[in-house]
């Protein structure tokens, strides 16, 4: 059998809780105290629930009264944001934006961009995954996420379009305690072929392909920051992006290496936009991707 229990009456018991008494909240709602006293008599008839206790002047909140109005609010606040989504809907804005972030994108440009993004749509549902490697693309070809900002290799580029946003530098580090550390710089090539690179690699095929392997002993991870961790405790070297390094860097736990091959020194990787060619952005998405652009561009 279907409730008699209306979005109205909840508004009323709300506001009576919020204002003190029947009147006040027949003052604030413009509405007769009588028309106040019928809404919460059917509310309580119909729930076969006191909320009120009468047997002072004033009356007041039962225990259970007090229970229900927090319930009431909480689905009063449902109702409202119901309302806002299927109004942001009708006016082209996406039920929900999701993103796939590489973890070697540096956090600050993402974070100032989708707190402009919570200003301008408060009541858009985010979805943010953090991946490694390969991982962001893959997402936007199970539907997953609309929109990742990663690395597009060459291979994933055919379905999908790409809008060039920043460059991060990869460089070789190892921790200050690792052997090659202590080597006089620039370290000869084939001194790196005996001792562990701590690579990434694609964390749904470990055996899959993974970039810039020189050394004939590999440890894999699918995790950038586990990959760190490692790093720091002298399990091998690694090309970092400098902007994670950093901090070590500084404080002098991670050592960056230098070699006589020019092709094993610093590198840049390009940091694209991406998304399906066939699958547009929807409204929010590319309000978040023009503020994107526009931070990084005044940011030089």
């Amino acid at each position: 059998m279907a409730s008699a229990l209306t979005l109205e009456q909840l508004r009323v018991l709300l506001t009576i809780s919020d204002t003190g008494s029947f009147s006040a909240a027949g003052r604030k709602l413009r509405r007769a105290q009588s028309a106040i006293s019928q809404t919460v008599h059917t509310l309580e008839d119909v729930q076969g629930v006191q909320l009120f206790d009468r047997s002072g002047r004033i009356p007041k909140l039962t225990a259970a009264g007090l229970v229900l109005v927090a319930e009431a609010r909480r689905v009063v606040h449902q109702s409202e944001l119901f309302e806002s989504v299927a109004r942001g809907i009708a006016a082209g804005i996406e039920p929900e934006f999701t993103l796939a972030l590489d973890s070697v994108v540096p956090s600050e440009p993402i974070v100032e961009s989708l707190r402009g993004l919570q200003n301008a749509f408060p009541d858009l549902p985010v979805t943010l995954f953090t991946e490694n490697f390969s991982a962001a693309v893959r997402r936007l070809r199970n539907k997953s996420s609309a929109l990742a900002i990663c690395a597009l290799f060459p291979d994933a580029a055919q379905d999908l379009l790409a809008v060039p946003l920043l460059s991060v530098t990869l460089t070789p580090v190892a921790a200050a305690s690792h052997p090659l550390a202590q080597l006089p710089q620039p370290i000869p090539r084939d001194r790196l072929l005996d001792h562990v690179q701590l690579v990434l690699t694609d964390p749904l095929d470990a055996s899959g392909p993974s970039f810039g392997i020189v050394s004939h002993r590999v440890w894999r991870f699918a995790d950038l920051s586990r990959r760190l961790e490692f790093l720091l405790a002298g399990f091998g070297w690694a090309r970092m992006p400098l902007h994670l390094a950093a901090p070590y860097l500084a404080d002098g736990r991670l050592r960056g290496l230098s070699f006589d091959d020019p092709t094993m020194g610093p590198a840049t990787i390009p940091i694209s936009a991406v998304h399906e060619r066939d699958r547009p952005l929807g409204k929010a998405a590319r309000w978040f991707l023009d503020t994107l652009r526009t931070q990084l561009a005044e940011g030089g």
